[in-house]
């Protein structure tokens, strides 16, 4: 089982989402990102999951010397299906594992997810882009 498989479901049952997990040096510093739905993590939050985590970890025998648990951030990480179906309508930037049209990185508006495709307007342009031939995507932050 790999550690997000372990973790997702114990998040999810705090009422957080798992976005993502960043491990550097095996053993060293875990970093956990978690979001709501109304989208605002605050320290109380980012407490309340840490703590459950600890103990989860430490049942779990999961070597670590740090955690660290926070919020997305508004230029988010999308990930999941469920992320990009989230997030219809707002900007987001892709970069392709397989280049299209000799281009690997894109920015445009989310239009459309299906099953395992999306769609972007790009520059007015509606280009369609394979889910498993994104190997980053994120949100443009509306400032």
């Amino acid at each position: 089982m790999s550690l997000f498989e372990l973790l997702e479901p114990t998040i999810a049952g705090l009422g957080y989402e798992l976005v993502d997990i960043e491990q550097s040096t095996p053993g060293r510093l875990l970093r956990v990102f978690v979001d709501k739905k109304d989208g605002a993590i605050t320290l109380d939050d980012c407490v309340a999951v840490s703590n459950h985590l600890s103990q989860l970890l430490a049942v779990e025998n999961i070597d670590y010397n740090r955690l660290e648990v926070s919020s997305p951030g508004l230029d988010r990480p999308l990930k999941k299906r469920a992320d990009f179906v989230r997030f219809v309508g707002e900007s987001i930037r892709i970069r392709l594992r397989i280049a299209l049209q000799g281009q690997r990185n894109f920015v445009g508006i989310l239009t459309e997810v299906g099953d395992d495709a999306l769609v972007l307007n790009v520059d007015g342009k509606l280009l369609q882009f394979e889910l498993k031939n994104l190997e980053k995507a994120r949100l443009i932050p509306r400032l």
